[in-house]
């Protein structure tokens, strides 16, 4: 009797188990678009400074205008590394990870926000596309 209750148990627990695992899998967050996504942010937080021409951009050669311009990074290297948001300078810098006279945004400019941070880390940890 206690082998059967075992076994039943032990089912119990498999089943209930796969549910709990596909219900995580559903979880997955949906993919980030630079275009509907990143852009705004940048625009939003950046690119008053990091365009041809602005303060950002002649300090540190990073231009946000265009993906292209943004992966490239800045005359001292790239700030994103795609996949990988945890060594990404772009992050170090907004989360102010660095030395806080590197922080971004300068000055008395508002920071991002927690959920724009997110956005920016789960575009970057899944590779940085120009989509």
């Amino acid at each position: 009797m206690l082998r059967r209750l075992a076994l039943y148990t032990g089912y119990t627990g498999c089943i209930a188990g796969l549910f709990l695992l596909t219900a995580c899998e559903n979880e997955r967050p949906a993919q980030v678009s630079f275009a509907r996504d990143i852009r705004p942010i940048l625009q939003k937080h950046c690119m008053e400074c990091h365009n041809p021409g602005g303060t950002g951009f002649l300090a540190s050669g990073l231009d946000m205008s265009t993906h292209q311009s943004l992966v490239k990074g800045t005359k001292f290297g790239p700030v994103i590394k795609a996949g990988d948001s945890l060594s990404s300078t772009l992050i170090i810098l907004v989360e102010g990870k660095a030395d806080p006279s590197l922080k971004m945004p300068h000055g008395d400019r508002k920071s991002l926000s927690t959920a724009e941070i997110k956005t920016l880390r789960l575009w970057i940890d899944q590779g940085a596309a120009n989509n």
